[in-house]
């Protein structure tokens, strides 16, 4: 435990905590929106506002997250708006982000100097004091959000056209799960690294419902599941002298094999104890009837 003398070990292990709870906590809803990808490409966009950070000579945590605010928005304008060109446009922003955030670095004062890599793929040593408060004041309204709102967000994560009817302001939730997500690859930047982060919002997710389809018990262990590679990642990366940013995604990918190779098993053995318990010869309540009242009866 002699990692813990160190302050950018303290640092590194705090956000690496911050980054575990939050990115699974946002990334439950993008599963369910079935937008996994969505982190990914909020990380092209946030490499602008690193790149206008060094030009600037501003935080790189708080230029990146209003750059990635922004982008998300139009990222939803576009869903909604875009129709068949949609994806052309989403393209273009993101790898424009990407190219824009290399053009800014290079032009900034020293910026051609700047360790690119430490935003791509994280770093324990570049997370300063200031980076920590930056990090522990987005995760709070991560959490906050994620929390709070958790009931509206499923219900529009799950069917929008029903949330709407139920009388949910749709449009606005939708743009408040993009822009916690937003701020959600900020707060990662520094760990996971920009290319990486969507990995750690959407794998434990994946890994969580292998073993549970309430969404109360995924969000527990996804959250858990994030929390324990995180940390494993960044203890891993000090002693090893590996990149932090892929070690956790590798840990992250290795419980989500060793759990479904787990939750297989379990599925299956289940399933024979159900199907044993079901009492013989009564085919009333698995047959389908021929006639006009099927559909009541499937639903019974």
């Amino acid at each position: 435990m002699e990692f813990l003398n160190y302050d950018f070990m303290q640092r590194a292990l705090l956000a690496a905590i911050l980054v575990g709870i939050t990115a699974p906590a946002i990334g439950i809803y993008l599963v369910q929106r079935r937008q996994a990808l969505m982190g990914d490409g909020i990380g092209h966009v946030a490499m602008t506002g690193v790149g206008l950070g060094f030009l600037l000579s501003w935080s790189p945590v708080w230029t990146a997250t209003l750059v990635s605010v922004l982008g998300a928005v139009l990222m939803e304008l576009i869903r909604w708006y875009g129709k068949t060109r949609g994806d052309i446009a989403l393209a273009m922003l993101f790898y424009g982000g990407m190219a824009g955030g290399v053009m800014l670095i290079n032009l900034a004062p020293g910026g051609a100097n700047a360790n690119l890599l430490s935003f791509l793929f994280g770093s324990l040593s570049t997370v300063s004091e200031s980076d920590v408060t930056a990090i522990c004041v987005l995760a709070a309204f991560v959490v906050l959000i994620t929390l709070l709102l958790r009931r509206q967000l499923f219900a529009v994560s799950q069917d929008e056209e029903f949330a709407r009817v139920t009388g949910l302001p749709v449009r606005a939730l939708n743009l408040l799960t993009a822009v916690t997500a937003a701020v959600t690859v900020t707060v990662a930047m520094r760990v996971v690294g920009l290319l990486l982060v969507s990995a750690l919002m959407v794998v434990p997710v994946a890994a969580a419902q292998q073993l549970s389809r309430s969404f109360a018990a995924t969000f527990a262990i996804a959250v858990a599941i994030g929390v324990t590679v995180t940390i494993g990642g960044t203890v891993t990366s000090y002693y090893q002298d590996v990149p932090p940013g892929a070690t956790i995604v590798l840990l992250t990918i290795g419980a989500f094999i060793v759990l479904t190779a787990l939750a297989t098993p379990l599925a299956r053995r289940r399933a024979r104890a159900l199907a044993a318990a079901q009492p013989a010869g009564d085919p009333a309540e698995c047959a389908v009837p021929d006639n006009g009242d099927a559909a009541g009866k499937v639903g019974v």
